[in-house]
């Protein structure tokens, strides 16, 4: 019974390609070293970046600067381009897989008060840190870039990991 179910069985798995949410990879340069923020999912309370749906008469990046503000109280400059996307998980039990764009926000703000604060932790970290605490190597990708990115920007040579 389990060799029949193997062998109709297909890793593939179906998307509905055109569901697509946006993200932000919330940073800022504290004494020339790059920080990265993380906040916990409300379902898993896994480390992640702010995410959601691309709101109506929104472009991507603003929707992903407006779930920094609700989800982690933060505001800052966002970038138009994405630094790279993932796949995960969505609806009820995450049942559904969405594509998300993480857009850069260069934090210049934090907030003392936000419309999730009570339902998710947030956390300043670097960029060794954030490599252990993400649980999904995409997101650590993500970040992985983004200090690459900075450095170079920046004029370093390599990105700072510590």
């Amino acid at each position: 019974m389990l060799r029949d179910l193997l062998r109709h069985w297909s890793p593939k798995v179906e998307t509905a390609g055109d569901i697509r949410q946006a993200g932000a990879l919330p940073y800022a340069i504290v004494e020339g070293r790059l920080a990265i923020l993380l906040i916990t999912s409300r379902r898993t309370g896994r480390w992640i970046f702010p995410k959601g749906a691309i709101e109506a008469g929104l472009t991507p990046w603003e929707s992903a600067a407006k779930e920094a503000r609700e989800e982690a109280g933060v505001v800052g400059e966002v970038s138009t381009s994405p630094i790279g996307s993932y796949r995960t998980g969505a609806g009820a039990m995450g049942s559904a897989l969405v594509d998300v764009d993480i857009y850069p926000l260069r934090v210049e703000q934090q907030l003392d008060e936000w419309k999730e604060k009570g339902q998710r932790l947030r956390h300043w970290t670097v960029l060794s840190e954030a490599k252990r605490l993400l649980a999904d190597p995409a997101l650590v990708k993500l970040a992985t870039r983004l200090s690459a990115e900075v450095a170079l920007r920046q004029g370093s040579s390599r990105p700072s990991t510590k």
